[in-house]
């Protein structure tokens, strides 16, 4: 750039994960197709209620897809500890 500052672009500017690697999984990429489709219908339900803005996913309908995909697998889980519900708490941002 004329600043002095420069841009590497890897994979053509395609998203890193699928131009360069193997991307998702259909594993994952199950439950994040799930919680778009939970989260599409819960805003056509509720949209009087809603502002226009950018709204997180509803953490019972994402905790609602990852017990559907445990049982899928079938995987049975406790009850999360409250250290453990804390710490679960404490991401603000992606993993």
């Amino acid at each position: 750039m004329k600043d002095g500052r420069r841009i590497n672009l890897l994979g053509e500017g395609r998203l890193i994960n699928l131009a360069a690697a193997e991307g998702h999984p259909a594993s994952v990429m199950d439950m994040s197709f799930a919680d778009q489709a939970l989260s599409c219908e819960y805003m056509v339900k509720n949209h009087a209620s809603l502002e226009k803005k950018v709204y997180t996913v509803p953490v019972d309908l994402d905790k609602r897809v990852a017990k559907l995909k445990l049982e899928s697998l079938g995987i049975k889980i406790d009850r999360l500890t409250s250290e453990q519900e804390e710490y679960l708490a404490s991401w603000n941002e992606g993993t």
